[in-house]
């Protein structure tokens, strides 16, 4: 049976998460339980990226018959998962120094990880419309994205010797970011490989998407190079810059592909 999504359910699943995590948040104060501290960490890293993810998938299948939602899901969490897992393997041998050589190859060892999932659907051809493209990405890099933040989250937590408050910051800025970063960059490759399929009429990887997947690593590089070799106001400024570009293109591709497929 295939499940379907009512309107604006993403709006019920934030206010669901929210009561979750600071209900989560209360008690552990209260009781001084910290037990409850992996509950603040999976809800507080989940919590954006499977609301946007909601969003999206309402957004771009409004007048479609839309996608089947297990697919998405599938998409999200082992997309993410094994983008992560991957990217973690290669990253092993680059971290080993900081500079700006090795983290433009962070971004592309990321950006291709998270496009793994993609690609395989992308392949398959099952999915054609451009706005299907363009929710895999986000999928895929959303799920990166709540995998990343648990366990950015929980090295914040050992740095400060148990610090909630540390913790809950570490988890509301990335995850309020999140859709800026992996998903804007995941999306916007993706929206481009199935945009060429459709007006080639077949797969191709040509000049316009070898662009986009630059374009991704570009972004993610000077982002991170931004937060690792700036005093905080720069970095602050600098990621706000990023994150707003990314967005917008984001955002372009996503009302291009439903505007499209609305008036076809």
């Amino acid at each position: 049976m295939q499940i379907r999504l009512n309107r604006r359910f993403w709006l019920l699943l934030l206010f669901i998460g929210l009561v979750l995590f600071f209900g989560a948040e209360q008690v552990l104060k209260y009781t001084g339980n910290r037990g409850f501290i992996p509950a603040i960490i999976f809800v507080g890293a989940f919590l954006v990226p499977v609301v946007f993810v909601t969003y999206s998938y309402e957004y771009e299948h409004i007048s479609m018959k839309g996608l089947p939602v297990g697919t998405v899901a599938a998409c999200f969490l082992w997309g993410g998962a094994l983008g992560v897992l991957i990217a973690a393997v290669l990253e092993f041998q680059v971290l080993r120094q900081l500079g700006v050589v090795q983290l433009f190859g962070v971004g592309i060892i990321e950006e291709s990880a998270k496009l793994i999932w993609p690609l395989a659907i992308y392949l398959r051809g099952r999915f054609r419309a451009e706005a299907d493209g363009v929710l895999f990405g986000i999928a895929s890099g959303m799920g990166f994205a709540a995998l990343e933040t648990m366990g950015y989250g929980f090295s914040a937590l050992l740095r400060s010797q148990g610090n909630v408050g540390v913790l809950e910051e570490t988890l509301f800025i990335r995850g309020l970011l999140s859709p800026a970063g992996h998903a804007a960059w995941t999306g916007l490759v993706c929206a481009v490989l199935w945009r060429q399929r459709e007006n080639k009429g077949h797969r191709v990887i040509n000049a316009a998407v070898i662009g986009a997947f630059l374009l991704a690593i570009g972004l993610h590089a000077v982002w991170d190079i931004v937060n690792s070799f700036s005093t905080d106001a720069i970095a602050a400024l600098g990621s706000l810059v990023i994150a707003v570009l990314s967005l917008t293109l984001l955002i372009r591709r996503m009302r291009e592909s439903a505007h499209y497929h609305t008036h076809e």
